[in-house]
């Protein structure tokens, strides 16, 4: 067992390949969420029971902001350019910043915000590392 998690390492693919796959998988995230927005938009799904005319403004405004903003970003994402990846982290960070400082009108979401934590640790994780990679 030892000789084949050896030979694995050995033979894995590049940090660099690994971080690609990495944001296209999030790209994929973004796309199921971005249209998960355009359905509350257009009125195929309620958010929380609530149907996007009845909702406050504020929850409005947050659903066409990540409707917009997940799609773009998942553009980046899957095409690997630098502003994709500004885009997702500004889009994981606002989300953060939602449900804590703003937890009394958008709720309090701590696996959401674990979610986000973590995703974003394991970009930076496979960033270094694949930075560390091409250096050598």
């Amino acid at each position: 067992m030892n000789a084949l998690l050896q030979d694995y390492w050995r033979n894995r693919p590049d940090w660099s390949v690994a971080l690609i796959w990495y944001l296209r998988a999030m790209a994929v995230l973004l796309i199921g969420g971005g249209l998960i927005h355009w359905a509350r938009i257009v009125g195929i799904v309620p958010w929380r029971g609530v149907w996007f005319w009845d909702m406050p403004i504020e929850w409005q405004a947050a659903t066409v902001f990540f409707a917009v903003l997940d799609l773009v970003a998942a553009i980046g994402l899957w095409l690997t350019v630098s502003w994709g990846t500004v885009m997702w982290l500004t889009r994981a960070l606002t989300q953060v910043v939602m449900h804590t400082v703003f937890s009394d009108v958008f709720g309090r979401r701590p696996y959401e915000i674990g979610f986000y934590l973590t995703t974003i640790a394991v970009y930076l994780v496979l960033l270094y590392l694949s930075d560390r990679e091409q250096r050598r």
